[in-house]
């Protein structure tokens, strides 16, 4: 997995972004690009190169029969066809496992490898499709097309999600200046140090602690573990979309955001209007609102919220788990439904109700299985254990590194970006000129003082590149995880 990552990083986008530059036909670009995003999908998994071709022919062909023939019948059709491929490929243990466990039978379970990204690109084919069938979108003629969008190399594996209808004009007619590339590559490479740096170091302390013994636990190492994952899952996937939208930007694509700050939240709505944006909208899109959303009544609108927590947390994975996690997300978005004056409690009560809920929750996600979740929430709160021993290894997990990257983490939830250009502009503000108008008299107007505005893009450029430097050697000494998102 280094070593793929070097290569990634040190030959593939290098000759590939060089190629897309220097070719001027948007033809030949796409013809490329989807060269491009077939050999990085089989540089993992060869076979399934061909799943991820038939379903975006599947889809392709079901865009196109919607003219020809019943137009329902044929969406109908690919929602069975698309979660069936979902469905046997991600669930298919799962099921037989739960019918075992509560039939108390011996039935075979087949150990079928899930294909890398299978998720998010079912859901990305399926929207294109209900998209043609709203008309939404016009029917793309083009197979190429389609499977340009499906298989696009930086957001294939783990998102974001995006819809047809948001890059259909730039698949035909895209450009990106050097700005704009200079712009999406320092924003690869801070998604690149948010993985390498941060999610990385919190998730050697997770991955110890969660996988230690619950004798060696008391609540301080605990909430130790609990906090680093709640790090690492956010920088782990905001860092992964953060390294998809930088190379899009610099291949002419303008993907949305996918994260906006969600652990400054002050309820589980807000939160989860603020993390995994993409998935959060398409189901509000596509099952919230054909549900009926808000429109039957305050009862139906929560019933339907919990059915889209209940398929939120199915959709993460095939365990117990992932489908209790999202049901617990849904109780508290259901309570705060009913309960309007849990609103006006103090901004700060909020916050600490609405992280604990999150970490709370994280650690179900985290957890292989319900007992292992529960025993580790009770050592949360109930820990309180503090032999020689189980301080020891509380201590031994508090290195410096992980301090500093942790407290890195803390400030980096926040608005960092926001706060940097409203100082820069801050700044930037005293520097005024007398301008003589038409009439002859003069007034004072401001003017961009272009060295100070040099000056912080040489810092920021600087900054990155040294991140970029810093991630690489990190890399060649082989601390790397892979991607949270990338079993999803």
């Amino acid at each position: 997995m280094v070593f793929s990552s070097l290569v990634f990083l040190c030959i593939f986008f290098p000759v590939v972004f060089c190629l897309h530059s220097a070719i001027p036909s948007i033809k030949v670009k796409n013809v490329l690009l989807i060269i491009a995003s077939l050999v990085f999908y089989a540089f993992g998994e060869p076979v399934y190169v061909i799943l991820m071709i038939l379903s975006a022919f599947l889809n392709y062909l079901c865009a196109v029969l919607m003219e020809k023939t019943n137009r329902k019948a044929v969406l109908i059709g690919a929602v069975v066809i698309n979660i069936g491929i979902l469905s046997v490929f991600k669930y298919t243990g799962f099921f037989i496992t739960t019918i075992n466990n509560a039939l108390h039978v011996n039935l075979y379970v087949p150990q079928i490898t899930l294909p890398i990204g299978i998720s998010f690109f079912t859901f990305q084919a399926l929207s294109y499709v209900i998209d043609v069938y709203r008309g939404q979108v016009e029917t793309q003629k083009n197979f190429g097309k389609v499977l340009l969008y499906i298989s696009f190399f930086p957001q294939l594996i783990a998102g974001p999600i995006v819809k047809y209808r948001d890059i259909a004009l730039e698949i035909d007619s895209r450009s990106a200046d050097i700005a704009e590339m200079a712009l999406g590559l320092r924003r690869f490479i801070v998604g690149l140090a948010k993985k390498i740096l941060i999610a990385n170091t919190m998730a050697a302390t997770a991955d110890h602690i969660f996988g230690q013994g619950f004798d060696s636990l008391n609540i301080i190492s605990a909430w130790i573990g609990a906090i680093a994952y709640t790090m690492q899952i956010y920088f782990d996937f905001s860092g992964y979309s953060d390294m998809a939208i930088g190379l899009g930007r610099m291949f002419g694509f303008h993907f949305k955001e996918n994260f906006e700050h969600p652990y400054r939240s002050l309820t589980i709505k807000e939160f989860w209007r603020r993390w995994h944006i993409s998935l959060s909208s398409w189901f509000k899109e596509y099952v919230y609102i054909p549900l009926g959303g808000n429109r039957k009544g305050k009862v139906r609108a929560g019933i339907n919220k919990v059915i889209v927590f209940f398929l939120t947390g199915l959709w993460h994975g095939a365990n117990w788990t992932f489908v209790v996690w999202g049901l617990f997300h849904g109780a508290f978005s259901f309570l705060e439904e009913f309960v309007p004056s849990l609103k006006k409690l103090p901004r700060v009560i909020l916050h600490i109700y609405t992280m604990l809920i999150v970490i709370v929750g994280f650690v179900i996600f985290r957890s292989d299985s319900l007992g292992f979740a529960l025993t580790f929430i009770g050592k949360m709160f109930t820990g309180f254990e503090f032999s020689a021993a189980s301080m020891s290894f509380a201590c031994q997990e508090m290195t410096p590194f992980f301090i500093a990257m942790l407290i890195a983490a803390i400030i980096g939830c926040g608005p960092v970006c926001s706060l940097t250009a409203k100082f820069a502009s801050l700044q930037s503000r005293p520097a005024r000129q007398r301008v003589k108008q038409e009439d002859g008299i003069t007034s004072e107007a401001p003017i961009l003082s272009r060295k100070k505005e040099n000056f912080v893009q040489i810092i920021q450029y600087s900054a990155s590149f040294a991140l970029l430097l810093w991630c690489i050697i990190r890399l060649s000494g082989g601390s790397y995880n892979p991607f949270i998102y990338f079993r999803f």
